[in-house]
């Protein structure tokens, strides 16, 4: 058996090596402090990160010990080892909340709302559902020892706090209540202006969302599975109320929030003209993904449907070829020579 510590050591070093330096040379978070002097640019927002422990550290624990756990199901079970493309989702989930906490974006989310949307659509819709198309909850499973997972993983999945909160209803409603409520309710103001408060609401956020992507990703264990043409409505039905509220942002007459109007037109952007274009993200990037989301169940669906055929086809000649075969057998017993399956 090969040993996994050469392996291990080399992702843990490069992980180890890429948050040191990025401790070293980053600049300090500028978020709730005075906005950055220079207007953001494709290169300051790409290339500008800051160093933020809360983020940084867990984003690090979660990679090497998703690796660990990787290499152990991996050892364990040679035959069936983890799908490299599942660490594939969850690194570039990881990754996508690091671009959206650390990056240049997170310069500039209290400076312009638009930013600021980028932001949470990269937690809510990029984030969210690649983590759960690694099929977390699975792979903690499969890693468990048998006591662990009788005594402890498999009574809180089967909970009813877990059960309430897969619900599709539930993790539909949670998703469209969080997206309401923090844009339409003193949540999003507060969180501007307080850092705490922010970083809940980016939990919350990312919580809510990840919520809303179980019962469409449908890999995980889950309290009530879904059909095909179930998760197919279930993103539709989505759709309306995001683009609505996209919609009432957009048409608003004034700034919604008074920390970006009291800034002015910073960077020579006004504030109406920003939460326009904000609007204009949300309502663009929104129903794109949607809808690539239903195109994508939709192409599962054709392939489920083409394999459930496929096996309906084996059954039905495996029962044909057995008809045959019985009659075959009571025809030389009867001395009548081969006939038909029906005599």
């Amino acid at each position: 058996m090969r040993s996994p510590r050469p392996a291990l050591a080399r992702v843990v070093g490069v992980v180890g090596g890429a948050f040191a330096a990025l401790g070293v040379f980053a600049e300090p978070v500028a978020a709730h402090g005075p906005p950055p002097v220079d207007p953001p640019t494709p290169a300051s927002l790409a290339l500008d990160w800051t160093f933020e422990p809360s983020v940084a550290i867990p984003i690090a624990l979660l990679a090497i010990g998703w690796v660990v756990m990787v290499d152990r199901i991996d050892r364990h079970h040679p035959g069936s080892p983890v799908p490299l493309k599942r660490t594939v989702f969850f690194m570039a989930g990881l990754a996508s909340i690091a671009i959206a906490l650390m990056s240049g974006i997170a310069r500039y989310d209290t400076a312009l709302f638009s930013i600021h949307m980028v932001q949470h659509l990269l937690l809510m819709l990029v984030a969210a559902p690649l983590l759960a198309l690694s099929a977390p909850v699975t792979q903690v499973l499969r890693v468990a020892s048998p006591r662990v997972r009788r005594r402890v993983l498999l009574p809180i999945l089967d909970s009813a706090v877990v059960k309430a909160l897969g619900h599709p209803v539930v993790a539909w409603l949670s998703f469209t209540l969080v997206l309401y409520l923090s844009h339409f309710s003193p949540l999003f103001e507060a969180a501007l202006e307080d850092p705490f408060i922010h970083d809940l609401e980016h939990v919350l956020f990312l919580a809510a969302a990840l919520l809303f992507w179980w019962p469409i990703v449908a890999l995980d264990p889950a309290p009530r599975r879904l059909s095909h043409p179930a998760r197919i409505g279930y993103v539709l039905v989505q759709m309306p109320p995001s683009s609505f509220l996209a919609m009432v942002v957009l048409f608003a007459n004034s700034a919604l929030y008074s920390h970006y109007a009291a800034l002015g037109s910073i960077y020579g952007i006004d504030p109406l003209a920003d939460q326009q274009l904000a609007a204009g993200i949300m309502w663009f990037v929104s129903d794109a993904i949607l809808i690539g989301t239903i195109m994508l169940l939709v192409a599962g669906w054709m392939r489920h449907e083409e394999r459930d055929q496929v096996a309906a086809d084996r059954r039905t000649a495996a029962a044909k070829a057995a008809i045959d075969e019985r009659a075959e057998r009571l025809a030389r017993r009867t001395g009548r020579g081969p006939v038909g399956p029906y005599g």
